[in-house]
């Protein structure tokens, strides 16, 4: 049997006996059990739990290859997630589950169980909004981002951190999958119904505007190191429970533009609406239209907030400057949006809204929608002003 002296993939069995013999999280005698209950390709997630008592925790175990094509992978990344895990802590405790313990021989994260929390993604498909959800969202993203610029932190450590941070393996997904191939199918990965093939090479692959756009917003996500971002936040890396909202699975972590993470967010709680409007056209969608509007707009909100309570720097509190960096981050919002929503459309890591539609004709149709609200969001990040104007582009391509 191995012990955990030297790197192996553990099974479940195995992470049993690494919370007791390493962890000390329980008794030697303690009846456990424990499953995997990760859904992701490059990471190995187990939950660990007492048939005593119900105490639980979560192992998470970077592996070297990803699963789906057996690509090599550098572990080294569970050292980034930890660390982020721990800064993020630092600055909106309440959002982030506690880290027990950073592995690094085993590269593995032991962490706080999440497990009466459920995910924002099942949670919307479900039609639950929680209350006071984008209160909760806006928080977590203002004071998570806004304090690890040099408009706030000290600008060496600023520096230490970007350089710790540096995650090219990782950057590299993101800078093919999301912001090259959707555009410029080179690798022949895309996918799409059959029935828009057509529609995407008008709209995508022959829209040299567009086109144009998108370099601008991959160029800046490569250069501009502006804040250090979670780097993949998607609904299903957020979850809600009765303690509120809690943030995950922050393996992307580097430092780039701040309105890429804001962009996610915003990106992916278009899906449950576009999926409403596929499935059940009849059912209104307000409650998800009024989600995404406050999410845009409290986020800009809480920047201020923030901004007014720990910038210091004189040149920084020049008349107009705040509003001139803030107005960049929110165009980036939108940019990062549509760029989130045209990727999972005809890119192959695709959401459970879309997948899930069965309905040939049906999806097909929400395809074609979703890819003209990404668009419009790119080409027109610059001029949206409100979360409003963000919703009333979808509705009047819904129309």
């Amino acid at each position: 049997m191995p012990d955990f002296t030297t790197f192996f993939r553990m099974t479940p069995g195995d992470v049993e006996r690494y919370a007791v013999e390493v962890l000390h999280f329980f008794d030697p005698a303690e009846p456990l059990e424990s499953a995997e209950i990760g859904d992701g390709n490059i990471n190995y997630v187990t939950r660990v739990r007492s048939r005593r008592d119900g105490r639980s925790l979560i192992v998470k175990q970077a592996d070297r290859l990803l699963r789906s094509s057996g690509r090599p992978l550098d572990v080294g990344r569970s050292r980034l997630e930890a660390r982020m895990l721990q800064l993020q802590r630092e600055l909106v405790p309440s959002f982030v589950p506690e880290v027990y313990r950073w592995d690094e021989t085993m590269a593995a994260i032991a962490m706080e169980d999440l497990a009466d929390c459920r995910s924002l993604r099942s949670e919307l498909a479900a039609g639950r909004i929680a209350p006071n959800l984008a209160e909760s969202l806006s928080e977590f993203l203002a004071r998570s981002l806004l304090p690890t610029t040099d408009l706030i932190l000290d600008r060496a450590e600023k520096k230490r951190r970007a350089a710790f941070f540096t995650n090219p393996e990782l950057c590299d997904i993101t800078e093919d999958l999301v912001l090259t191939e959707p555009y410029y199918n080179y690798k022949g990965r895309n996918v799409i119904s059959p029935e828009n093939e057509g529609f995407a090479e008008e709209f995508l692959y022959r829209d040299c505007a567009l086109r144009r756009e998108a370099a601008l917003l991959r160029d800046g996500f490569m250069n501009h190191a502006q804040a250090l971002l979670h780097g993949d936040l998607h609904t299903g890396s957020i979850f809600v429970g009765n303690a509120g909202v809690k943030v995950i699975d922050p393996e992307f972590a580097f430092y780039g533009p701040m309105g890429y993470d804001i962009g996610n967010v915003l990106g992916n709680l278009f899906f449950p609406w576009a999926r409403l409007a596929a499935a059940a056209p009849e059912r209104p969608a307000d409650g998800l239209a009024a989600l995404i509007a406050a999410v845009y707009d409290r986020t800009r909100d809480k920047l201020e907030e923030v901004y007014e309570e720990k910038v210091t720097l004189p040149l920084y509190r020049e008349p107009g400057f705040r509003q001139a960096y803030l107005d960049g981050v929110m165009a980036d919002a939108a940019g990062y949006a549509g760029t989130e929503i045209v990727r999972r459309t005809v890119g192959d890591a695709k959401v459970a809204e879309l997948t899930d539609v069965t309905d040939g004709a049906a999806r097909a149709a929400m395809e074609r929608v979703l890819v003209k609200l990404g668009t419009a969001l790119i080409k027109n990040r610059r001029t949206f002003r409100s979360g409003g104007e963000l919703t009333e582009t979808f509705r009047l391509i819904l129309a």
